[in-house]
């Protein structure tokens, strides 16, 4: 009995989590936002565009956890196939993010395409504009909890990036990073 009860409530709990995904794909579809087919989105997904320019593209049988924030900025934001996007995860598109086929981001990670200018001494930080810088994050890549990726950076095809890593410098493809800063200690093949 208790076996079939387990049973029947997890079924319920998986319809209502694809009830709620379709709910949020609808809305965002009709905010302009593109959603793939077979894309679940979790509890608390917040995805803003930050004005008219601002473009969010997620592919086909992503995973977008709950708690996943993607803020464009005015800049685009690109998901390919089959992303994983864990919990917490906060993306600033402002230059431009591209996460290509088959990746999959650890949670909490922070992937941030800008930087912030620093003035001359005297000047305030505050009234200094954000510079927008693009990450490019290739397909088949993993980045482990935690990991922040700054603007400005590419990560190639096949890279694994360990949790909490700080990815300041592009990757080269099928590198295993780790550290901060982060640095290539050495490739896939070697694993």
């Amino acid at each position: 009995m208790r076996g079939l009860l387990s049973r029947l409530i997890r079924r319920a709990h998986a319809r209502t989590e694809i009830a709620n995904s379709l709910r949020h794909v609808l809305l965002w579809r009709l905010r302009g936002i593109s959603v793939g087919p077979g894309t679940r989105i979790g509890r608390g997904v917040e995805v803003s565009l930050g004005g008219r320019t601002g473009c969010v593209r997620i592919g086909p049988k992503c995973i977008l956890r709950s708690g996943a924030q993607v803020h464009c900025h005015g800049g685009a934001v690109e998901l390919g196939h089959h992303v994983y996007v864990g919990e917490h995860v906060v993306i600033y598109g402002h230059g431009g993010v591209a996460i290509g086929d088959n990746s999959l981001i650890g949670m909490h990670t922070c992937i941030i395409a800008a930087t912030h200018r620093v003035p001359t001494a005297g000047g305030l930080i505050r009234r200094e504009a954000d510079e927008p810088l693009p990450v490019r994050i290739g397909s088949d890549v993993w980045l482990g909890a935690g990991v922040k990726v700054l603007g400005g950076v590419t990560i190639g095809d096949g890279c694994v990036v360990g949790a909490g890593a700080v990815v300041t410098k592009d990757l080269p493809p099928g590198s295993r990073a780790v550290g901060v800063p982060a640095r290539v200690i050495g490739r896939r093949e070697d694993a």
